[in-house]
């Protein structure tokens, strides 16, 4: 949680700084299976006072079933309803009514989402006219692709006492390609890793 949990006390710094080592070690991070393996995803949380900060990574595969830029009209429907999936926070991790939490800051971000301008694929379609083998390598290219789908997500909880557990069993039930989730957890018991699954989707801070 690199943009987030950067702001938190010192003492919540261990886990920011895990995944803050750098730019030149992203790339190697995210092609290593701890970022990207299929079926898996990651979270990062940190409660501290009335803040809560919570960073999902997931490959695309897990939320939407491809991870191929969306081309047909089906595949564009996937992706706006995992977006709007996505957009409902405090919904998809069942905070509890009683803590009292809104969305201060939120942020997504998927090359399939298409928020940036993506000159590449400008240049692709150019090339597309210099045909069909320039079209066919283009296809072959992003069938090789591996995309991820990160959400950053604060909140503000006026009640954090009430604030006791995380419940993922939705983001289980709407996302059922994901089949576990490895947590890092940052709270007022200290910081603990463990591995969230549908059938153990509840989580202590």
């Amino acid at each position: 949680m690199r943009r987030l949990l950067l702001a938190l006390p010192f003492a919540l710094l261990p886990l920011a700084i895990a995944h803050a080592q750098g730019d030149e070690h992203e790339h190697e991070e995210h092609a290593s299976l701890g970022a990207h393996e299929h079926g898996v995803g990651h979270l990062n949380a940190a409660l501290d006072g009335k803040t809560l900060e919570l960073e999902l990574e997931s490959p695309a595969m897990n939320l939407l079933g491809f991870e191929h830029a969306a081309k047909s009209t089906a595949d564009q429907a996937k992706v706006a309803a995992a977006r709007a999936e996505l957009e409902q926070p405090l919904t998809l991790f069942s905070l509890p009514a009683a803590a009292g939490c809104t969305v201060a800051k939120q942020e997504l971000e998927s090359p399939l989402f298409g928020d940036k301008p993506d000159t590449e694929h400008e240049h692709d379609h150019d090339e597309h006219a210099k045909g069909e083998a320039a079209e066919h390598e283009h296809e072959h290219e992003h069938d090789d692709q591996h995309s991820e789908i990160h959400a950053r997500y604060q909140f503000t909880c006026n009640e954090p006492a009430a604030l006791k557990t995380l419940d993922l069993r939705e983001v289980f039930k709407r996302f059922p390609s994901t089949h576990k989730i490895q947590v890092q957890l940052i709270g007022p018991q200290g910081q603990q890793g463990v591995e969230a699954t549908a059938e153990n989707a509840t989580l202590s801070f």
